[in-house]
């Protein structure tokens, strides 16, 4: 059987607080004070502690009743997210949103375009999975993930429904000293083949898929895009990496972009938002997808080919 503790107990002890009095509690809540009385006797009771010292003329908080004012703010918070969420799952706002990502994908640009989610929905809760190559698929297919932004090389399957975002070019830079940076001439193929490259891959066999653009036989895999740019800045090898991520380095001359004599161009990530056919985005989830597109047209001029039309 439950306790007869209620949330309008709650809501009086937390007015009489508040206000000062049990008088002025009564007036705020538009109720007489003996109704107030009763609401505080009554949570009282329930909880057998004695909230408030009566033996003065005006009744104060005792400890025990400051500490049970905190738990009763806290649930009254509570209360007051669950509403607000069930509020907005009317209004086709998702109970909570999953969020996974590629890590070829902008994370300063992404991270803005989530705090501004938060400003808007600021009771959602969000999840967010940054993921090696294929790793943001997978989360979505496993259903960890209700939205996700990766490539898709042979076009959507049946069960997913994807919008292109972005398209994501690569570059080829080895670091400055690297002997491909200091040819004084455009690479050749067999210079590229003489070289390690270091080449993003990840555990899954869609990943696997995704291995346009290996020129070396001499190959170093990583599942993680920053330690692969750590050994790119090393100086052990070569390799195509996202201008977002290689420009400032590039304008430090820690990197050098290199120049391929009749190479074909370097290839590029097509990252498309992604969910399953059978739940579309929710309002959050389409109106985080508007804000990002308004920050990639305000990329700057290292990142325009984000903006390319599919």
């Amino acid at each position: 059987m439950f306790d007869p503790l209620t949330l309008d107990q709650m809501r009086v002890l937390v007015a009489v607080a508040e206000t000062g009095s049990f008088s002025a509690a009564a007036r705020k809540l538009g109720r007489v004070q003996s109704a107030v009385s009763q609401a505080v006797q009554a949570m009282e009771s329930a909880l057998q502690l004695t909230l408030f010292d009566r033996s003065h003329k005006i009744p104060t908080l005792t400890d025990l009743g400051a500490a049970v004012l905190d738990d009763a703010r806290a649930v009254l918070a509570r209360t007051h997210s669950l509403q607000a969420r069930a509020r907005g799952m009317r209004d086709d706002l998702e109970p909570e949103l999953t969020l996974a990502v590629e890590s070829v994908f902008p994370m300063p640009l992404l991270m803005k375009s989530l705090e501004a989610l938060r400003g808007e929905f600021p009771n959602l809760p969000a999840t967010l999975f940054t993921e090696g190559l294929g790793g943001a698929r997978e989360s979505l297919l496993s259903g960890d993930a209700r939205m996700a932004i990766y490539p898709i090389p042979g076009g959507p399957t049946p069960d997913v429904q994807a919008e292109f975002l972005a398209r994501i070019a690569l570059a080829p830079v080895a670091a400055a000293d690297h002997p491909l940076a200091r040819l004084g001439r455009p690479a050749e193929r067999e210079d590229l083949e003489a070289h390690v490259q270091l080449v993003l891959t990840g555990r899954n066999a869609y990943a696997q898929s995704l291995r346009g653009g290996v020129v070396s036989p001499h190959v170093w895999r990583f599942v993680d895009q920053t330690t692969r740019l750590e050994f790119l800045l090393s100086g052990f090898g070569w390799c195509n990496m996202p201008l977002h991520l290689v420009d400032e380095h590039v304008a430090a001359g820690r990197l050098a972009r290199l120049e391929i004599q009749h190479g074909e161009p370097p290839p590029e990530f097509p990252l498309y938002v992604v969910c399953p056919r059978a739940r579309p985005l929710g309002r959050a989830g389409r109106w985080l997808v508007a804000d990002l597109r308004e920050r990639l047209k305000s990329c700057p001029a290292s990142f325009p080919q984000a903006l390319a039309a599919e």
